[in-house]
């Protein structure tokens, strides 16, 4: 059905006069005739009554008009949500991230996307770097936030932060007195690290970090989460070099040290599909971080 017929018909309800509603329409009246005409034989039901001096609904006619104006008013926010969507204003978006990215700048970037667009849902999962690479190939995230970069089909990435790295021990180890400490310090200590059978870039960095300041961490303890290494140093099972963000944790029984040797930057890197790079991903992406 032509949906200019319900216009078409709502007026001449609304007006109960072929020629108002022919004015109202800008069209002459025959034409508009016709077209009521036509709909009435595609209904298969009379809508109208006509005599010389009046036109009035039939039953049928009153019941057609509310649901047509309920259908035409159905299509405009239709039309209206279709276009939100399509701007990035109304939508849906999957954010995934490092445990370690929950101390980062990250956390204000979602609470002021958030105020900027109500209307946007946003899915939050806690995934390792790898795990979120294999979620960006498949579709199942929209965003990563992760710890480093590899090529992957159809994925972007930038540098959304730096960080440096610091030292934490357990609140009554010697060095926690200390008001920063060496990588020399630590030569004898147990190491509580992520694993390297994960191929993780942050274990190389860590350990080559060591070995230039003469050091062969001795890692006795490995975790996949940084919250859970935290609480393993916590727990007096060893020390462990993490991103300054993990900081934030505010883990009661351990102790955060900067590092003497200048360490090296740690990247908290922002991924994307690029043939998702559209409405809402945009909107996402293209946030500055610095507002």
């Amino acid at each position: 059905m032509d949906i200019r017929k319900l216009r078409y018909f709502i007026a001449v309800a609304e007006e109960l006069h072929f020629n108002r509603a022919a004015e109202r329409l800008n069209m002459t009246q025959p034409p508009l005739s016709q077209q009521i005409q036509n709909l009435e034989e595609e209904l298969g039901v009379k809508l109208l009554e006509r005599t010389k001096k009046m036109v009035r609904l039939t039953p049928a006619g009153a019941v057609f008009l509310d649901q047509a104006r309920l259908i035409l008013a159905q299509l405009e926010r239709s039309i209206h949500l279709t276009q939100k969507v399509d701007q990035g204003i109304v939508g849906h978006i999957t954010v995934a991230f490092v445990d370690s990215a929950s101390g980062s700048m990250m956390v204000d970037m979602l609470r002021r996307f958030r105020a900027a667009y109500p209307q946007i849902e946003i899915t939050l999962r806690e995934m390792t770097s790898s795990e979120q690479l294999q979620a960006l190939q498949d579709g199942q995230i929209h965003i990563g936030f992760l710890r480093y970069q590899e090529h992957t089909p159809n994925v972007s990435f930038r540098i959304f932060q730096e960080e440096t790295l610091m030292v934490v021990v357990p609140d009554d180890h010697p060095l926690a007195e200390h008001i920063q400490v060496s990588i020399t310090d630590l030569a004898e200590e147990d190491f509580i690290l992520f694993p390297s059978h994960l191929g993780s870039p942050f274990h190389r960095l860590v350990r080559e970090y060591c070995r230039e300041h003469g050091v062969e961490p001795r890692i006795t303890q490995e975790a996949i989460q940084m919250y859970t290494i935290v609480n393993l140093v916590a727990a007096g099972m060893g020390g462990s070099i993490v991103p300054s963000s993990v900081e934030v944790f505010q883990r009661r029984g351990v102790v955060f040290l900067p590092l003497i040797e200048k360490p090296p930057s740690v990247p908290l890197y922002m991924a994307w599909r690029t043939d998702m790079n559209q409405g809402v991903v945009t909107r996402f992406i293209h946030m500055d971080k610095s507002d």
